[in-house]
């Protein structure tokens, strides 16, 4: 019987948006004590193998860079982070946005196999790696550069989650959000 081999997954925090309806820098907005973009950071990185940000730079993590150019959105850091991927042997990339400071910390789990996209919350995606050159080519020659348009090409599972996941779009919602509870504080 043949050893199942690792699945080298690389995390990738997208994070090259405008803010607009936010008003202000929302990687930089606090909770409790920490920055935004640091709680998705402390969410994904024991998911995954390697951890990056996607369209800025962030103390601690390295920088993706948008493919193939600045200004296309979040499919614009998914390529980069894809093509990084491949060039440097991960399996999957597994990205969520950085306004979004409750991920599950099974979210890597929850998602499955790749290619899966999370109902709800089109930033939040496990992406085989090999799909570095097809989103390349969908961003230049497709006119609908969102999400749900690229997952439906590339035929991506859309799952279910049984936790509402919080996405901090405004200041109003941000002074709402409370961080989910971690149940291993409570042993």
């Amino acid at each position: 019987m043949p050893v199942a081999q690792a699945v080298r997954v690389l995390g990738t925090i997208l994070a090259g948006g405008q803010a607009r309806r936010f008003g202000s820098d929302k990687a930089l907005a606090m909770i409790d004590g920490s920055a935004m973009l640091d709680h998705v950071a402390d969410r994904l990185r024991p998911q995954c193998d390697a951890l990056m940000v996607a369209g800025r730079d962030w103390p601690g993590l390295e920088r993706i860079g948008d493919r193939p150019a600045p200004g296309l959105g979040p499919l614009g850091g998914l390529a980069g982070a894809l093509a990084f991927a491949q060039a440097y042997g991960f399996d999957a990339v597994l990205t969520a946005g950085c306004d979004l400071p409750g991920l599950p910390r099974d979210l890597r789990a929850k998602l499955g196999a790749p290619n899966a996209i999370l109902r709800g919350q089109p930033t939040i995606g496990l992406w085989d790696g090999r799909l570095a050159e097809p989103l390349l080519h969908w961003l230049q020659t497709a006119a609908d550069h969102s999400i749900r348009a690229w997952g439906i090409a590339a035929e991506a599972r859309w799952v279910s989650a049984d936790d509402s996941i919080a996405n901090v779009n405004t200041p109003d919602e941000l002074a709402a959000f409370r961080p989910p509870a971690d149940p291993r504080s409570s042993r």
